[in-house]
């Protein structure tokens, strides 16, 4: 699709960090995610690209997906997505099966893992 082909796709406006690596190299950089379509996205930051340079970018509970740059202008540039995404999921909270609320952020009330209430230790204010 041509740019003028794709300006009538809806966007979130939305601000949220994702990887981005150019085809050819192992480590990402980080751009910052200015706004997110089924069918691409505006990055700001990260790497120096070329207009249709080969490039991935990691976005937020969906992984990797391949793309194009399909435009530069200043330090930002707009990604042309190979296949369709559903970008609601890059909005919703980060899902991991491995990801815990850490002990500092529950609420008081909740004791550590293995823990047993005594009545007798808690301090009398």
């Amino acid at each position: 699709m041509s740019a003028i082909d794709t300006r009538h796709i809806s966007r979130d406006s939305l601000f949220l960090f994702a990887e981005v690596k150019l085809d050819g190299t192992e480590t990402g950089e980080r751009v910052k995610v200015r706004n997110l379509s089924a069918a691409g996205m505006m990055a700001e930051g990260g790497p120096k690209v070329q207009r249709g340079a080969s490039i991935a970018v990691k976005l937020r509970n969906i992984g990797w997906v391949d793309g194009s740059v399909a435009w530069v202008q200043d330090n930002r540039f707009g990604i042309a997505f190979a296949e369709e995404i559903d970008p609601r999921l890059a909005r919703q909270a980060e899902t991991s099966a491995s990801f815990e609320t850490p002990r500092y952020a529950k609420p008081s009330s909740l004791l550590p893992p293995g823990s047993v209430s005594d009545p007798r230790r808690l301090r009398k204010v």
